[in-house]
């Protein structure tokens, strides 16, 4: 199922788009919202696999109708740096031995054609396409004999914008460079994890005002997707609702040779994961 979130924002219903990938059908009459509790209710994702089947479902109009994040009450996305080893070598990185974790906060993520914001002072914004993981039940310690893509609920389109002087060059953590507001644009769709067979052969795609930036696969990550859930289930405990940015290809503009190509107010960016949808942000200054 490819679940979404229609609405101004803050305000929100949920819906479903049918398999023919233009009908929006109006899921407020079965569930309250897209969120963790849901995910983690096989019954009332039964029931809407149900009523889809059925043909019952109200259809919603979709023109002129805001798509917000496919997920409400996020509780936390953990996000992986330099997980894929065409970006770790442009950036002069070696491939680390481990995930390199750290966190965003989840009031950056916005909706998938929602502005971005310039930060005030900023000279170094950038892009960065990412598969996202959806929890969908809670996930301590995973062991070696357990399949960590069975507490996946679903995948989603990120965009782990990032402000490279403030991350790079500022002291501290990565923190001060990834927690911007309205830094994690996610969406269009939550796709269940039935949809997805493969999450390792995803291809992913960037554009800059209209010029290809990023073009890689999933299937060039350093650490698969099942091996970036176990290890994060080690450090802190994934419960439904929670979000795993697993890191971005080749292509940023901190990679590319003077001088950079940072994002700046007017800029449009678009970027799409095969299957799970595309999206389109303006760039305004904060």
């Amino acid at each position: 199922m490819k679940l979404l979130r229609v609405g101004t924002a803050g305000a929100e219903r949920p819906a479903l788009l049918d398999p023919d990938g233009t009908t929006l059908r109006d899921l407020s009459c079965l569930v309250g919202d897209i969120d963790g509790p849901l995910l983690a209710d096989a019954a009332a994702l039964e029931g809407i696999r149900a009523a889809a089947d059925a043909g019952g479902l109200p259809v919603l109009d979709a023109a002129g109708l805001r798509v917000g994040p496919p997920l409400a009450r996020i509780g936390k996305v953990v996000c992986i740096g330099l997980n894929y080893h065409d970006h770790a070598a442009e950036t002069g990185a070696e491939p680390p031995a481990e995930p390199v974790v750290f966190l965003k906060a989840a009031d950056t993520v916005v909706g998938p054609y929602d502005t971005v914001l310039v930060p005030r002072g900023s000279r170094k914004t950038d892009w960065e396409v990412e598969l996202a993981v959806v929890v969908g039940r809670t996930a301590r310690f995973i062991g070696d004999d357990e399949d960590p893509l069975s507490y996946v609920a679903g995948y989603t389109v990120a965009h782990d914008v990032s402000e490279r002087e403030f991350q790079i060059e500022r002291g501290g953590t990565w923190d001060k460079g990834k927690n911007c507001e309205t830094f994690n644009p996610l969406g269009p769709w939550l796709v269940t994890s039935d949809e997805v067979a493969d999450p390792q052969a995803l291809p992913l795609k960037l554009w800059v005002n209209g010029e290809l930036r990023q073009n890689s696969s999933t299937a060039d990550q350093i650490f698969p997707v099942a091996e970036v859930v176990r290890y994060v289930s080690r450090f802190m405990t994934l419960y439904p609702g929670d979000i795993i940015n697993t890191g971005t290809p080749a292509g940023v503009a901190l990679g590319q040779p003077e001088p950079k190509p940072y994002l700046r107010a007017g800029d449009v960016v678009e970027l799409e994961i095969e299957g799970l949808g595309r999206q389109r942000q303006e760039l305004k200054d904060a």
